[in-house]
C-alpha cells in the first residue's frame, strides 16, 4: 500500500483499540472514520488483493454476514464487520483490523452498496430482501431497487445471489449478467405488491408472483429452503442445524451457502461451521439473570417485528422502543406491525417512546404493563423464560445492562 494508506491504517487500528480499551464501544467506526480522513482511498487499499463478498438488505444482513463469514472459513482467515457497522467507516476499520487476509465478507447499508461495490470490487453481491425503513429518511423501497440496479449495471463482472421470492430485489438484479437465484419464502409481502418496472399489480399464488402487465415474474431458484435443510443447485437436499431461532435464519443459511459456493466451498464443508453460529452482536443471545433466562430478539422495522414474533415463545415478552437517529425519528411504522401473535401472553413496555407502542397495542386490543426500567421489567416477572424484542437503540441498551453481551 501507499505510505499514506498504511499510516492511516495503523492510526485506525489504534483509534480503534483504545475505544475498546476506554469502553466507548469495539471502536468499529472511529477506528475508520479517523482512517478514512487521513486516507480518502484507504477502502480501496485495504480491499485490494482479496476476494470479497457484500451482503446487503433491509432485514437480516448482520446474521447473514456472520453465516457467510463461518462458511467461507473453510478456505483461509476471513475479514468481516462482525458487529453490524455497515457503513465505509465500519467496512475500513473491520479490514484494517484483520491485516491481511484473503477472503473478507462485508455487511453493508442499502443506501451505500454502489458506493462499497465501486471501493471495494467484490467477486459476490448478496441482496437479500428491501422492504420499508426508517421512515423519516430512508428511500421508498422502489428507489432503493433502481439505486441497485442502477450500480449493478455498472458493474457486470459482479456475481449476483439474489432472493427469487422478493418482486423487488428480483427487479433490482435482473440485468446482471451473474445471477443465482435462492428462495427462502417472504412473510412480509406489503411493500412488494406493485410492480416497479411497470407500475401494474403484482399476483401471488402457492409460492409463486408475476406482474400482471409485463414479463417480471419470479425466476427459478437454484438454492432453496426445503423442510429443515436446503437444497443446492444440483438438487442435493442438506440437513441444515443452526443455534439460531425461528425459520427466517434457515433462510440466512441458505443465502450463506449460495455464497460461498460462488468461492468454491461445498455445503458439506460449510454446515459444520454454520452450526457452530449461536449469536451475532447480542441478537438471539441467551442471559440467565435472577432467576430469569433472557433472551434478545432485535426487530427494527415491520418486516423484522413480523419475523421476531415467529421466533419468541409463548413466554412473558418485554417490547422496547426508542426514537433516536439511528432508529428514525418517525414511529408510525408501528401501525404497520400487526401485534396479535402477541394475544394470550404477559406483555411489557418499554423505552423512550413506550407510550406510541402503549396506543398502539390498544388499538390492537392488547393488554400490556409498562415498565420504567430494564430491572423493573425483570422484577414483574416470574422466573423463567423473557423475550425481549426491541428496536436498535433500545436493543443496545437492555444489551449494555446485561455487560455488552455478544
Amino acid at each position: 500500500m501507499p505510505l499514506r494508506a498504511k499510516v492511516a491504517t495503523s492510526v485506525s487500528k489504534t483509534a480503534a483499540a483504545l475505544s475498546r480499551a476506554a469502553g466507548r464501544g469495539d471502536g468499529s467506526v472511529i477506528g475508520g472514520w479517523i482512517g478514512l480522513k487521513i486516507d480518502p482511498e484507504l477502502l480501496s487499499h485495504l480491499a485490494t488483493g482479496r476476494a470479497i463478498a457484500l451482503v446487503s438488505g433491509t432485514n437480516g444482513k448482520t446474521t447473514t454476514t456472520r453465516l457467510a463469514a463461518a462458511a467461507l472459513g473453510v478456505l483461509g482467515p476471513v475479514a468481516t464487520n462482525s458487529f453490524g457497522a455497515n457503513m465505509p467507516t465500519g467496512h475500513t476499520s473491520a479490514l484494517a483490523k484483520a491485516g491481511q487476509t484473503p477472503f473478507a465478507v462485508l455487511e453493508v447499508d442499502e443506501h451505500y452498496l454502489p458506493r462499497v461495490i465501486d471501493e471495494t470490487k467484490p467477486r459476490v453481491v448478496a441482496l437479500l430482501n428491501l422492504s420499508r425503513d426508517q421512515l423519516d429518511r430512508a428511500k421508498e423501497v422502489a428507489m432503493m431497487a433502481q439505486l441497485w440496479r442502477t450500480a449493478l449495471a455498472g458493474h457486470p463482472d459482479v456475481n449476483v445471489v439474489a432472493n427469487a421470492d422478493d418482486p423487488m430485489v428480483v427487479w433490482a438484479a435482473y440485468g446482471s449478467q451473474k445471477v443465482t437465484w435462492f428462495s427462502a419464502g417472504q412473510r412480509w409481502q406489503d411493500d412488494s405488491w406493485v410492480c416497479p418496472e411497470s407500475g401494474d399489480p403484482i399476483e401471488r399464488e402457492n409460492g409463486d408472483w408475476w406482474c400482471t402487465g409485463c414479463p417480471l415474474r419470479r425466476p427459478i431458484p437454484q438454492w432453496r429452503v426445503e423442510d429443515e435443510g436446503v437444497i443446492d443447485p444440483r438438487g442435493d437436499w442438506h440437513l441444515v442445524k443452526l443455534q439460531l431461532p425461528g425459520t427466517v435464519n434457515l433462510g440466512n443459511a441458505a443465502t450463506a451457502l449460495a455464497v460461498a459456493a460462488e468461492f468454491g466451498v461445498r455445503p458439506i464443508e460449510a454446515l459444520p461451521r454454520l452450526s457452530t453460529v449461536t449469536s451475532i452482536a447480542g441478537r438471539y443471545a441467551q442471559v440467565d439473570r435472577d432467576g430469569r433466562n433472557i433472551r434478545l430478539l432485535l426487530a427494527k422495522n415491520p418486516a423484522s417485528w413480523l419475523e421476531a414474533f415467529d421466533m419468541a415463545e409463548q413466554a412473558p415478552t418485554l417490547l422496547s422502543i426508542n426514537a433516536r437517529d439511528p432508529d428514525g425519528f418517525d414511529t408510525s411504522w408501528l401501525y404497520d406491525v400487526d401485534f396479535a401473535p402477541l394475544y394470550g401472553r404477559p406483555v411489557l413496555i418499554t423505552g423512550e417512546r413506550a407510550y406510541d407502542l402503549a396506543v398502539r397495542l390498544e388499538v390492537n386490543g392488547i393488554p400490556f404493563q409498562h415498565v420504567r426500567t430494564f430491572e423493573e421489567a425483570l422484577a414483574t416477572v416470574p422466573p423463567g423464560r423473557l423475550e425481549v424484542i426491541a428496536n436498535y437503540t433500545a436493543f443496545q441498551d437492555i444489551r449494555a445492562e446485561l455487560d455488552r453481551v455478544n
